[in-house]
């Protein structure tokens, strides 16, 4: 069975696309954490970078600094591999990646606060860039100026398109929040390079990025300059992926290397092994993964394919069914920065990357793309306040790069990595946050995400303002006010989460039966929008014991606490005794408390639980008697905050008393 290639572009039946970052204000939660991104994290990734050599790279002016980070060694039995991949690899290669998602949090963050010196350096960066590039449009500072002569020759492995797709969106982040539109240029002069190397046509290479970037990257170039080949070139890549003769198996005999002398062994670990209309299992590297799936839910939004929403919705199932922290987390191994085997979600050793954590939210807000439907938008809501700004202190300067779900105190957040790629991906993706709150259509507006924020769009010709007003995650009263400058006719979606069981609706104060409205967890209002309309939304916001699906072995015998959109865990610091020696009694009550003092403003939950005693062991390891137990006070707190006080034991899987 071969896939066929997209059909014919067809009308989308309901194409819905984010705002651009500067038509959302957003305040409140995720205000605060804009805010500390924009004052400080902005900086310090520029600032890092520099300190990791990287602006020597880019900086045609300077000697170029040779290989900084070396190169992968292999194992015994790869090193006796003529071509083996692992000797031809260093994270230094997609340093012109950590470049395009640094340029593009100072470019959203630029919209946020004036900050002249930042902006000035990175418009030096990218008078760099600009004078880097060569004259046929070709544009990689690794194979200008560290390994000149192979461009084009290693796309399985080295990372050329990876690149060009984070330099895309860096681009059309500068132009949008700042206006300037050099680095644009630079980017369309080399897609259109990279058009005239790879494509279906005769001549040219069959090729695609062993690490998926460019195909969403390509999207967003093409809606913000209206090319309409630069969408053609991203749904060619997503097309031609897994085909056969495959392209990775031909491009290493035209290189001299044998296509088995690859570390991971399979093309499952890039997405590769199967054309992706035949996908129905999440393989491989998780952030590959996540990173195609979003650019495979962009063409089907664009072309109105049903076979991609199809196998995207396969894999949506496999995900969400076998292999997904309850945080949001994904990809449990180090080993391949992925996937495992189903229900294998170990909690202390939980590699969850944080970009992958992103990844998910860039996909589930790509499937919006079709159409509102909450199992999407609730899973966004999941990632965001939870496996992916964990990654990020709450004062925007340490990161994590692993999240796990258990720790004993040793894991602790970091100023930098060798392989930086998630603290520019976490700080570009809060500083746009206001992109993922809402999507519009030809006549619908559609609310994902709630909080304080005002958008400002057009919607059949006029424009309009929808201002939100809510302490949410921690209070699930939502007031909207929706002001068009004149009369207009619109369908308002407005998200019910699945977690919210006794949500309230109104319009101008009269009561709407949500049961009559409401269809793929989106209650729908139609109705001539005035200026003064007013809607209020009631979600409750209640505390909820989760458990996991049996075969889940890690948490046999354990409970997690949620509420709302919060997962929580517990500190050490919070609590007297060892966590691993606490069990929460199903019979506990638990309370919420607004803690306006603690990690910027939570709120906490609480509960009397039991504790092993640990005296009476003196004379070894074991004995008849299982231990005794005392009543304490357990105090849990959201999942994203933990690890911004003293080091210390967390857990987000308690002993189920």
């Amino acid at each position: 069975m071969t896939a066929s290639p997209s059909a014919k572009p067809a009308k989308p039946k309901l194409a819905f696309r984010p705002l651009p970052v500067p038509q959302v204000d957003v305040h409140g939660f995720w205000g605060d954490r804009v805010d500390a991104v924009a004052a400080r994290t902005a900086d310090i990734l520029y600032e890092r970078c520099v300190e990791a050599r990287m602006l020597e790279q880019i900086d045609p002016d300077r000697p170029a600094p040779g290989v900084v980070i070396p190169f992968h060694s292999p194992s015994p039995d790869e090193a006796a591999s003529v071509g083996f991949t692992g000797s031809t690899v260093t994270t230094q290669m997609f340093w012109d990646s950590d470049w395009g998602k640094t340029i593009e949090t100072a470019a959203y963050s630029l919209y946020r606060r004036k900050n002249p010196a930042l902006e000035k350096r990175i418009d030096a960066v990218i008078d760099m860039y600009e004078k880097l590039q060569q004259e046929d449009g070709y544009l990689s500072s690794w194979y200008q100026r560290i390994q000149p002569g192979l461009r084009w020759t290693n796309l399985r492995d080295c990372h050329e398109l990876y690149c060009a797709g984070h330099l895309i969106e860096g681009a059309v982040a500068y132009y949008q929040a700042t206006g300037k539109r050099k680095l644009l240029d630079v980017m369309c002069r080399y897609v259109d390079h990279i058009a005239s190397v790879l494509g279906p046509e005769p001549g040219k290479k069959k090729g695609y990025c062993g690490h998926e970037e460019i195909e969403l990257a390509l999207v967003k170039l093409s809606r913000v300059t209206g090319e309409r080949k630069y969408m053609e070139l991203a749904r060619y890549f997503i097309d031609q992926r897994g085909l056969e003769p495959h392209f990775f198996d031909e491009e290493a005999r035209a290189r001299g290397a044998d296509p088995k002398a690859y570390h991971f062994k399979t093309y499952e670990y890039n997405q590769s092994h199967k054309p992706v209309r035949e996908q129905d299992k999440v393989v491989g590297h998780a952030v590959r993964a996540m990173y195609l799936y979003s650019g495979m839910a962009d063409i089907a939004t664009e072309y109105g394919d049903d076979s991609l929403r199809v196998a995207l919705d396969r894999l949506w199932d496999d995900l969400t069914s076998k292999s997904l922290y309850i945080t949001g987390g994904l990809g449990p191994s180090a080993h391949n920065e992925g996937f495992t085997s189903d229900y294998d979600l170990p909690n202390e050793t939980a590699y969850a990357e944080t970009c992958a954590s992103v990844g998910l939210v860039f996909w589930a807000s790509r499937m919006l793309g079709m159409g509102p439907n909450a199992r999407y938008a609730d899973l966004m809501e999941r990632a965001l306040y939870n496996g992916s700004i964990s990654g990020l202190s709450l004062d925007g300067s340490l990161f994590f790069y692993e999240n796990p779900l258990e720790s004993r105190g040793k894991h602790n957040r970091w100023k930098w990595h060798r392989c930086p790629c998630c603290p520019p991906n976490i700080g570009r993706m809060v500083a746009s946050i206001g992109s993922y709150f809402y999507g519009v259509a030809e006549d619908a507006f559609a609310v994902h995400l709630y909080g304080d924020s005002t958008a400002r769009f057009d919607i059949g010709g006029v424009a309009v303002s929808l201002t939100q007003a809510s302490n949410y995650p921690w209070d699930g009263a939502v007031e909207i006010a929706v002001e068009p400058q004149a009369p207009v006719a619109f369908t308002l979606h407005l998200r019910i989460p699945a977690w919210s069981a006794g949500a309230a609706l109104e319009v101008n104060g009269e009561t709407v039966k949500l049961a009559d409205v409401t269809s793929d967890g989106y209650a729908a209002i139609r109705r001539t929008w005035k200026k003064g309309d007013q809607v209020r939304l009631d979600l409750d916001m209640p505390i909820e014991r989760l458990y996991a699906n049996p075969q889940v072995r890690q948490d046999a015998g354990r409970v997690a606490l949620s509420r709302g959109p919060l997962i929580y865990c517990v500190e050490a610091t919070d609590n007297d005794s060892q966590l691993h020696r606490v069990s929460l009694p199903r019979t506990a009550g638990v309370e919420a408390q607004h803690r306006p003092e603690l990690l910027g403003g939570v709120v906490t939950l609480s509960a009397l639980a039991q504790a092993d005693a640990a005296d009476g062991w003196q004379n070894g390891l074991y004995r008849p008697e299982p231990p005794a137990t005392s009543q304490t006070r357990l105090t849990a707190i959201p999942y994203f905050a933990w690890d911004n006080r003293e080091p210390g034991e967390m857990l987000v899987w308690l002993r189920d008393g």
